[in-house]
């Protein structure tokens, strides 16, 4: 029995048909079994992949481009000039000593949220319980102020950093998104918060407003710092490498356990010292409640600032005067009695933001390199390549009785068979 005999052959169900054995086939008695495989299986693309890729870190393309934060930033210098004439024109007084003082003091209360808010969202991780955590600090220092400062406020950073560090290890152990993780620890620190069925009055004695310039300048420095080395490309790669890339269920790696932790951990000490402020500048009882007034108001704030929602772009400037701004705005409603909600404060900035995250990423992607994303041009004398034979070419020899189809893989050995 030779090979060439019928038994050894492939029955197409059609003998009739014209062979076309160069072109590619899609029955399931064609010669190539990676068709075949596509045949029974419609969403295989012919790649298998049996074990799961690590994906890479979130990647920079390239430096990005910084002119629409600074078109940005310099609107929001000017909203900040008008509101600050609006006010001057409502109460010269009010940009003066010791009005001037209060408002620097709620700058930097309203700064430290922003900057907790602006780092968690940098490193993809937004922490949620900022504001919950502020109100927190506000009531046990009110309750603990007579203690001195210093005392005071050292269990609740404490508490507030080793709460930080565990939602920090839940993310990174379970590898599950930091909203979700911080929307939990903001729902504990509420029940502590709720706990009071009262306003709790202010036991201290710690005025900040002899180091009112001091606070909302050591803000100002943090801000500007980090907003410039946010445009590094090294620092902002090595931040964000929590940010998802393709499937966000993929583990990062080990090198993304640093920021993770860092930033957790640092915006709710930041959380802490806001609260303590607020609650040191207070005339009246701190009032319980959720907290999540300040959240949405700090994370309004740093998207209002230029920081992306997506935590990859971001300004110099711009959380200085986001936060100069909201600060001017909430006093000249308070003088004003516009009696306007901090729920309806918060989902405006929140809203406003969103527009100013679609701004920054429309216009501030990287400018693509020459000819990469080019679509491929054939040659100029270029067409679809056919298997059959050049009109020009002439066979050297007659073709063997019963083959007539002059292709290049017909030949006695060709896939025809």
């Amino acid at each position: 029995m030779a090979y060439d005999e019928t038994t050894y052959r492939r029955n197409t169900g059609d003998e009739q048909a014209e062979s076309n054995p160069a072109a590619y086939r899609t029955g399931l008695a064609a010669t190539d079994f990676r068709n075949r495989r596509r045949d029974l299986d419609a969403d295989d693309s012919g790649t298998r992949i049996t074990e799961p890729i690590a994906e890479s870190p979130a990647r920079d393309d390239g430096r990005d481009r910084l002119g629409v934060h600074i078109g940005w930033e310099i609107v929001l210098l000017l909203a900040v000039a008008a509101i600050a004439y609006l006010l001057y024109r409502l109460d010269p007084a009010a940009l003066r000593r010791p009005a001037l003082d209060t408002l620097l003091i709620s700058g930097a209360t309203i700064g430290l949220l922003t900057l907790g808010a602006g780092l968690t969202l940098r490193a993809g991780v937004p922490n949620l319980a900022i504001g919950p955590i502020a109100l927190a600090g506000a009531l046990h220092y009110a309750e603990n102020g007579d203690k001195g400062l210093v005392e005071s406020m050292i269990p609740a950073v404490a508490i507030a950093a080793a709460g930080g560090l565990v939602v920090a290890l839940l993310v990174l152990i379970l590898h599950v998104p930091g909203w979700v993780a911080s929307l939990g620890a903001a729902m504990g620190v509420i029940v502590y918060d709720q706990l009071r069925t009262a306003p709790v009055a202010v036991q201290g004695t710690y005025d900040p407003a002899d180091q009112a310039f001091y606070l909302f300048g050591g803000f100002a420095l943090l801000a500007v710092i980090g907003g410039a080395l946010g445009t590094v490309t090294s620092i902002r790669r090595m931040v964000g490498r929590r940010r998802p890339m393709g499937d966000p269920a993929v583990r990062r790696g080990g090198a993304a356990a640093v920021p993770v932790i860092a930033s957790l951990v640092l915006s709710s000490v930041f959380a802490v010292g806001a609260g303590t402020l607020m609650a040191a500048q207070s005339s009246t009882p701190i009032v319980p409640g959720t907290g999540l007034e300040w959240t949405g108001i700090a994370l309004g704030t740093a998207l209002l600032a230029g920081t992306s929602a997506y935590g990859r772009r971001g300004g110099i400037f711009g959380t200085l005067l986001a936060v100069a701004g909201v600060a001017l705005f909430l006093d000249y409603a308070d003088r004003r009695n516009f009696d306007i909600a901090l729920f309806a404060i918060a989902a405006s900035l929140v809203g406003a933001g969103l527009l100013v995250t679609r701004l920054v990423e429309t216009y501030g992607r990287p400018l693509p390199a020459p000819g990469v994303g080019d679509d491929w041009v054939p040659a100029a004398n270029g067409g679809t390549w056919s298997p059959d034979l050049p009109e020009t070419w002439s066979p050297t020899s007659t073709p063997a009785q019963g083959r007539t189809s002059e292709q290049w893989d017909s030949g006695p050995w060709g896939s025809g068979r």
